[in-house]
């Protein structure tokens, strides 16, 4: 049975491309470099599916093509533990003989943001010599709030997970559920750029979005932090790099640490 693959290059709005995949019956997706690759079965819909990819990021590119029978029990297999720092971020059915206090416990088949992509894990590498204990955090653009998971497992005492698309809201809430986190992590819905300046100040802000996104956020990302505050910034791609440490000396920040992995660059900065 020949199944149908869609290669998708989001635009403006990754997260909400892939919850759409995911409301249009994608069991599974692949974050490859810049696209989000997954499968549906020869019956789907594929003019609705594009249709709500499309509506979720207008200008995304969709690539269609055939491929040959998706097992999703494989591909399930092929998920493993992630031991970062500290941290180790696993699927469900690989924690049980994790320790849960330093487990970060992200299903892959329901998530917006798990430890299989190198964003995730660089950001949780770097927020792990920046969180203290007792901190307010802010994650902004929170997806499946597997970073704001992270940070109350590192002691963040308040953790703000903040995240604009509707779908992913219910998807967060039972991840912190699962993490027996919830009387530290709060999830929000809402625009990051609108109720950040209302939590503020807080000490630390991680943003994994989009890097234009990023740029435009810098001035209150800056202004909302306490004295002393610091920021890790990903979703940026290497060749993005020179562009977003110019942005960052034009907006009076001061890059303290770095790291790449695949395609992906990640960042601690703090103001001057």
């Amino acid at each position: 049975m020949s199944w149908t693959a869609l290669r998708i290059t989001p635009d403006a709005n990754r997260d909400g491309v892939i919850a759409a995949l995911f409301a249009s019956g994608s069991q599974g997706v692949l974050e490859d470099g810049p696209s989000i690759v997954t499968h549906f079965p020869p019956e789907a819909a594929l003019d609705d599916i594009r249709d709500g990819v499309l509506r979720a990021d207008p200008r995304a590119t969709v690539v269609v093509t055939s491929a040959p029978g998706a097992d999703y029990s494989q591909w399930r297999a092929s998920v493993s533990s992630h031991k970062v720092g500290n941290l180790t971020l696993s699927p469900p059915w690989l924690a049980s003989e994790l320790d849960p206090a330093t487990t970060v416990v992200i299903d892959p088949a329901m998530a917006f943001g798990t430890g299989e992509h190198p964003t995730t894990r660089s950001v949780v590498l770097l927020m792990q010599s920046v969180i203290r204990g007792g901190d307010v955090v802010a994650d902004l653009g929170a997806g499946s709030a597997v970073l704001s998971i992270a940070a109350a497992k590192l002691g963040a005492s308040r953790v703000a997970a903040i995240e604009l698309d509707h779908d992913a809201i219910e998807n967060a809430e039972e991840n912190v559920r699962v993490n027996g986190v919830e009387d530290r992590v709060q999830v929000i819905e809402g625009d990051a750029s609108t109720l950040l300046p209302l939590l503020a100040p807080v000490r630390v802000i991680l943003a994994n979005i989009i890097s234009s996104v990023l740029i435009t956020m810098l001035p209150v990302i800056r202004e909302s932090l306490s004295p002393g505050g610091q920021a890790i910034l990903s979703g940026i791609l290497c060749e993005e790099s020179e562009e977003i440490t110019s942005a960052l000396a034009s907006d009076g920040w001061a890059v303290e640490r770095e790291t790449a992995e695949d395609v992906w660059w990640t960042v601690q900065i703090a103001p001057r």
